[in-house]
């Protein structure tokens, strides 16, 4: 099911669509590890495995296997990070004056069957970006610039900064003190106290089409 959902996060997929490309596609089952189409997963035991993941805090421990893997097999974090953060929308509720304000605390209508529940998204928020309206969450993430492998993961609502998360994804085992960032990131306070860590900091400034450059001596074969 883990190699399901690395599918599926590869592909951009839906549950609906996960299922559909696995029954029709041999390159699809042979990765998962499928013998015969009966043991192809449907829709909802994708959904519900997913939900007992997020249940149990267990998504970024299977995150952190991945690279565990990756680390043996000799892909070492050692070319400079690359933070950023991202909206990931999600389905607009459709939720009536009353339900709104339950959501809205936290809480979950009493009425909802299980069946509406699996429909209603309880933790996205709405946010704005350049003036448009985005409604679901959003993924603070941070690549290895040698490898462009994602490192290390922060998932928040879309209402958050996108700052609140950096110190989550910083990955002290990079063996490179280069982090490259966007203008969105700048904060002296932060800067001064990672310079004084080690951590050299290139922030992309206003003005600048490109981040400020990585010395190639200070990577670390």
């Amino acid at each position: 099911m883990v190699r399901v959902l690395l599918i599926q996060q590869l592909f951009n997929l839906s549950d609906e669509q996960m299922e559909f490309q696995l029954l029709g596609r041999l390159s699809f089952q042979r990765f998962v590890g499928l013998r015969t189409s009966s043991q192809i997963p449907d829709r909802t035991t994708i959904w519900t495995f997913k939900e007992r993941l997020i249940q149990a805090g267990a998504s970024e421990s299977v995150f952190d296997a991945v690279n565990r893997q990756l680390a043996r097999h000799g892909y070492i974090a050692r070319g400079g990070q690359m933070i950023d953060a991202s909206i990931v929308q999600a389905p607009k509720q459709s939720l009536s004056k009353e339900e709104r304000a339950i959501v809205s605390e936290g809480a979950m209508p009493a009425d909802w069957k299980p069946t509406k529940r699996r429909q209603k998204d309880m933790d996205a928020r709405w946010t704005k970006k350049h003036g448009k309206s985005y409604f679901g969450y959003k993924v603070s993430a941070n690549a290895d610039k040698r490898y462009k492998l994602v490192r290390k993961i922060k998932v928040s609502t879309a209402s958050e900064h996108d700052t609140t998360h950096f110190e989550d994804v910083l990955d002290p085992a990079n063996t490179n003190r280069d982090i490259l960032a966007d203008k969105g990131y700048v904060d002296s306070e932060r800067e001064a106290q990672l310079s004084n860590q080690g951590w050299r900091m290139h922030i992309q400034r206003k003005g600048s089409n490109d981040l400020a450059p990585v010395p190639r001596t200070a990577e670390i074969d």
